[in-house]
């Protein structure tokens, strides 16, 4: 992605607690803001940020979602720095999402079955530890649901002789927002339409714990058959129909 990336302007400053709140381009809620009450939050890592973002602002039930930088050891670091590899960081996507709506049993789904979490370091032509597979969670009552998700799809994977599962999954506390810049990226008007992801076109099915919330009708949005499908459809959220 970052060669890809040459005409951003270099004097954009990250966004910080601190600063005035940044409206959601497509949600329109404050980006910044924490779970609620009957809220959650997460932090997945799927490859380039900007086509994983829109996986997630698009389901029913999502508050907002971020994109930014987690994992590694550099306080406030910038986009180049985590494109360097030198920081640790991953780039990844924050989701706050209602509970009542949706459960982290999908959120699960869209993660394990949006990339490959087999690739190690990278994903699709994106190469570096800053593309890596990750699951940073806050909330140590997802930890179950987390290992158990992996654990079955990893047995679908092995149906499928896929390969390992990757994907680096630890309790974290620290998030980084990522420049302005880049927030609901592929939503900004006359934005490259990049996504380095390569589904395995192996789908989650259950799994010890699993709560799943959105119905099938929600799922037929995303073909993983086909190739770049997150890019192919529009920007805004699924709706259930009722």
């Amino acid at each position: 992605m970052f060669k890809f990336f040459k005409k951003i302007m270099s004097n954009k400053e990250s966004i910080s607690a601190n600063e005035t709140k940044f409206l959601h381009r497509i949600l329109n809620t404050d980006i910044k803001e924490e779970s609620k009450y009957q809220e959650d939050s997460i932090i997945f890592g799927c490859g380039c940020f900007w086509g994983a973002e829109k996986c997630f602002w698009k389901l029913p039930g999502v508050v907002t979602t971020s994109v930014g930088y987690a994992g590694g050891e550099k306080n406030n670091p910038s986009y180049y720095e985590v494109c360097s590899g030198i920081t640790g960081h991953a780039e990844v996507v924050k989701v706050v999402w209602n509970v009542n709506k949706i459960d982290i049993s999908d959120l699960l789904k869209m993660f394990w079955e949006c990339h490959n979490p087999t690739q190690l370091n990278r994903q699709g032509n994106d190469i570096g530890t800053q593309y890596r597979s990750t699951i940073f969670f806050t909330n140590d009552n997802n930890q179950d649901k987390i290992l158990s998700s992996k654990e079955a799809y990893q047995k679908e994977l092995n149906k499928n002789n896929s390969g390992l599962i990757e994907t680096e999954i630890k309790k974290i506390d620290t998030y980084y927002y990522a420049e302005d810049y880049h927030q609901q990226y592929l939503a900004v008007e006359g934005s490259r339409q990049y996504c380095s992801a390569s589904p395995t076109k192996v789908k989650l099915g259950s799994f010890n714990g699993c709560n799943y919330k959105l119905p099938k009708e929600i799922w037929d949005n995303f073909n993983w058959n086909i190739e770049k499908c997150v890019l192919r459809s529009n920007n805004k959220p699924i709706e259930i129909n009722n």
